[in-house]
């Protein structure tokens, strides 16, 4: 895979615009560890080799089990592994990917609802946002996950 073009040099103020958001969702109340499974599950989701390597790797830095890490996409068959908020927010996450295909359906709101507060929620939305934006990026100028660059 080679990459089509630099986005971050075509286009620096857009780019920031979407690292502003990041910095949000980074100072949130939402625990990293919950954003950086819900960017990992989307990342899954939307086939996105940058994003998949780079946020596996952030997880790894971060002292999460490689058994967590591998199980983010069977999460609803990973038993205790995953706790109820990190559920909770996997399947929002899922849920918001796949808009064209779910419609967000009530259910999957007054579910999220139950384990977030309406900031939480919004925040958890804003960084789903977020990520398939991120994801949209990398795949469509094929950002070169770091795993190919070091061959």
């Amino acid at each position: 895979m080679s990459t089509r073009l630099d986005y971050n040099q075509v286009a620096p103020a857009g780019i920031k615009a979407l690292n502003g958001l990041y910095g949000y969702v980074m100072q949130s109340s939402l625990p990293a560890v919950l954003v950086d499974l819900v960017y990992l599950r989307i990342s899954q989701i939307n086939n996105c080799a940058f994003c998949l390597d780079m946020h596996t790797r952030d997880m790894l830095k971060k002292g999460q089990s490689i058994e967590k890490i591998a199980l983010v996409q069977a999460w609803r068959e990973a038993g205790s592994l995953f706790d109820e908020r990190e559920r909770a927010a996997l399947a929002w996450a899922e849920t918001v990917t796949r808009v064209a295909e779910t419609g967000v359906p009530d259910e999957a709101y007054e579910a999220a609802g139950a384990v977030f507060d309406e900031r939480e929620l919004v925040d958890l939305t804003l960084a789903t946002a977020l990520m398939n934006a991120y994801n949209r990026m990398g795949i469509s100028f094929r950002s070169t996950p770091q795993a190919l660059l070091k061959k």
